[in-house]
């Protein structure tokens, strides 16, 4: 004859991996909020206050295109504010084997 106490003790130690899993998903859902707003304290920290402390020194702004990077007066000058060319991407411009003046005042 089967005790009445066995079939709880068989349902409490089927209940325990459920509640281990619990306890370690309530873990990591705590270390990932944690790191998500560290990480966000820390991006707000590090923000620039404006665009134009941001800019490196060759950023220029031309009107109608933006803010571009590099010599704006060569020929290869990728029109962006993240690549300065496809033959220099990294830069720096000045003494580029390659570059080629654009002659604006024909066009």
């Amino acid at each position: 004859m089967v005790e009445p106490i066995t079939p709880i003790i068989i349902i409490g130690i089927c209940l325990l991996p459920a509640l281990f899993s619990l306890v370690l998903m309530r873990r990591a859902e705590s270390y990932a909020q944690e790191s998500l707003q560290s990480a966000l304290q820390l991006s707000t920290l590090r923000r620039c206050h404006s665009f134009s402390t941001c800019l490196a020194a060759d950023h220029h702004y031309v009107e109608g295109i933006g803010y571009m990077v590099g010599d704006i007066t060569c020929r290869y000058n990728a029109r962006s504010a993240y690549l300065r060319c496809a033959i220099n991407p990294a830069g720096p411009c000045t003494e580029c084997p390659q570059y080629e003046s654009i002659d604006f005042h024909s066009q």
